[in-house]
């Protein structure tokens, strides 16, 4: 549910976000068929991925979270950290976020034939309650944590996360802002990477 950090993380390069974008509803190689750049969009996700589920800083986001929520904390640390990229946007960009997530509805739309089916359908609702935008709000947070709630049959109990993010607010956002540092590095690296790889 990281959404805007993995859309920010591709550089302002299309296919790469398409890619990066996509990469959670694509399964194991099942990939093969889209342009190359998306498809290294695809594994940059991936990386990104990895390097976010080793590291020390999300765990420890995750393991306050992690008696209420279980299996579900490291999710909720996602959206928590996007809550964070979103309200603090003019550290890490020029473009205002508005501008910045509007370009980025426009090229899904542009390109809405090549995107996976399950992203073909959240797309309008995403684009309607502007749900990347609405990261920086804390009601933008509450409305996603319900809808994931929804989504497991309320089972996982995410809608009561809001409060876990209010009481420890100063705690997750220091943890993202030292994490993203790291991340911004690691990410940049890879990009560049598989830039130079011609396969």
């Amino acid at each position: 549910m990281n959404f805007l950090a993995h859309i920010y993380l591709s550089y302002n390069d299309d296919e790469i976000t398409l890619g990066n974008f996509i990469a959670d509803s694509i399964r194991g190689n099942k990939f093969k068929h889209l342009p190359l750049r998306v498809q290294k969009g695809i594994l940059l996700h991936r990386e990104i991925d990895t390097f976010t589920d080793s590291h020390p800083i999300p765990k420890m986001s995750s393991k306050r979270l992690h008696e209420n929520y279980s299996h579900y904390s490291r999710v909720i640390v996602d959206i928590f950290y996007d809550h964070f990229l979103a309200k603090n946007w003019k550290l890490y960009c020029d473009t205002p976020l508005d501008t910045f997530v509007d370009n980025f509805y426009d090229l899904l739309e542009d390109h809405y034939t090549i995107l996976p089916v399950g992203v073909q359908r959240m797309m309008p609702y995403m684009i309607a309650d502007n749900w990347i935008f609405n990261y920086s709000k804390m009601d933008g947070i509450a409305k996603v944590l319900n809808g994931m709630n929804r989504r497991t049959n309320n089972k996982s109990k995410m809608n009561f996360a809001i409060l876990d993010l209010e009481r420890h607010y100063e705690a997750f956002e220091k943890e993202f802002t030292d994490f993203f540092e790291e991340l911004m590095t690691f990410s940049k690296q890879k990009y560049i990477s598989l830039n130079s790889d011609n396969n």
